[in-house]
């Protein structure tokens, strides 16, 4: 089924500015939440094509090579996506976070849009944080993919009270600052009353009555875990892994929130990374270059060989196809880009030199044509 205009998704015009867009994008955003339609497939797809459409028309960037080429700009197997593979663009966010990231919002959706604040019960369940890990990784096991464990310190579950925040036994009572009410009421000047939320039991109303020791109430405890994070094959730098259920523990029996890995690759020593291709340098004799010959050449996958045509000229580039970086979203292998550079002898001994002095005596203009030609013009514009 072929993708739908973004513009139309959205449905705003082709010249809609930033700001017209971010509030489209809201409006149907609220409007097919999963959360709002538990489900229905249909919506949630409608909420992922609005995501995606977001990501795009809210990207200047992204926008030109859209407005451009259309679907081909992100299509890995297009000229146009060839075109702009040095942009940078990778596979599309996950919709939930480009939700989050909009409306800045990190709790349940029907507490932060389709309950208000009036019907948030601050004493029930809350959701965890989510947290941020970057991660380093090296070209090979970004490219070939590869699992990683990560060691990071965050607030979980008290083993003690098992998230309760209570003692054993122990109940929940109106707090004896505010009544039950969950403000508190404060007179400025003699006349005016400002209504605060209750500094003690934090607007919920109730306290427990016997704060679980451990944990002091907070129901959490800071303790060191390992996570094993699965680095799918070819992702670069910028991409993020979302590791659902690993972020913070939820308060009062909540869920947890997720956590986001983000992945830095290392620089390598041999290969440069373009998008899925791969570009390296090897150099060559000033004999190789003028005879030829089969050299070996190193790749992800291990040794290749390449024939050097007699005659190669310093910077000279072969490809070997399917030796690059297997594409993120099943799209193949890229490339590898071989430049050779013409090694010129650095220190020669007494036999070397005379041989090179003997061949050259025995050059003519035929033996370097590219010379003779720029020597032949260079006269020419002096004259």
């Amino acid at each position: 089924m072929a993708k739908r205009d973004y513009y139309e998704v959205l449905g705003v015009d082709r010249k809609a500015a930033e700001e017209d867009i971010k509030k489209a994008y809201r409006k149907q955003a609220l409007k097919f939440h999963p959360d709002k339609n538990p489900g229905d497939k249909s919506a949630e797809e409608k909420f992922k094509e609005l995501g995606e459409a977001y990501e795009v028309l809210s990207d200047p960037q992204k926008r030109a090579a859209y407005d451009q080429y259309g679907h081909a700009a992100f299509d890995p197997r297009s000229r146009a996506s060839a075109a702009g593979r040095s942009g940078g663009f990778g596979g599309f966010h996950d919709p939930f976070d480009i939700f989050r990231e909009v409306f800045g919002g990190g709790g349940s959706i029907f507490e932060d849009f389709f309950g208000g604040e009036s019907r948030r019960d601050p004493s029930g369940a809350q959701r965890g944080s989510d947290l941020r890990y970057d991660l380093e990784i090296t070209l090979e096991e970004a490219a070939l993919g590869c699992e990683k464990e990560v060691s990071l310190t965050k607030a979980d579950t008290c083993d003690a009270c098992e998230g309760t925040g209570a003692e054993s036994g122990s109940g929940m009572r109106n707090c004896s600052t505010c009544g039950g009410r969950g403000q508190v009421e404060q007179v400025l000047g003699g006349f005016m009353r400002v209504r605060q939320t209750c500094p003690r039991c934090e607007g919920a109303g109730r306290v427990i009555e016997r704060p679980c020791r451990v944990c002091r109430g907070s129901g959490r405890r800071e303790r060191t875990s390992k996570v094993t994070i699965r680095v799918p094959a070819g992702v670069d730098t910028g991409t993020r892994l979302r590791s659902s259920g690993n972020g913070e523990s939820g308060l009062r029996g909540g869920p947890a929130g997720d956590l986001y890995v983000v992945l830095h690759l290392r620089p390598h020593e041999i290969f440069q990374r373009d998008g899925d291709d791969l570009l390296c340098e090897v150099p060559i004799s000033f004999v190789q270059a003028t005879l030829g010959a089969e050299i070996e050449v190193p790749t992800l996958q291990g040794p290749a060989h390449i024939r050097i045509p007699t005659g190669t000229q310093t910077g000279t580039v072969f490809r070997l196809k399917g030796r690059g970086v297997r594409n993120v979203q099943g799209y193949g292998l890229g490339d590898l880009h071989v430049r050779v550079a013409v090694e010129v002898p650095s220190r020669l001994n007494a036999a070397q030199r005379a041989k090179l002095e003997e061949f050259a005596a025995l050059c003519d203009a035929s033996v370097n044509p590219r010379t003779k030609s720029f020597l032949d013009k260079a006269k020419e514009f002096f004259r």
